[in-house]
């Protein structure tokens, strides 16, 4: 049975610290999503991506912005 795609809000990093940084905030402020090799349709530095339900993007923005990640790039798709 196939697996339904789901729409993700996807942000990508230059670092794996970053990515790190990323997933540590997510963590303390309950953030849904998890990091994920950086899918084939994108290219990012350090191949690390941070996967969210699309719903949850404003939050995640939000969250960036407050821990001063730097996020590389920011992709809707399907997966």
């Amino acid at each position: 049975m196939a697996r339904v795609k789901t729409l993700k809000a996807v942000y990508t990093f230059r670092a794996t610290t970053e990515a790190m940084k990323m997933e540590q905030c997510a963590r303390e402020h309950e953030i849904p999503g998890r990091l994920i090799p950086v899918p084939r349709q994108i290219s990012a530095g350090c191949g690390m991506a941070w996967a969210a339900p699309a719903e949850a993007k404003t939050r995640t923005d939000e969250q960036i912005r407050l821990w001063g990640v730097e996020v590389e790039g920011f992709y809707e798709l399907l997966l």
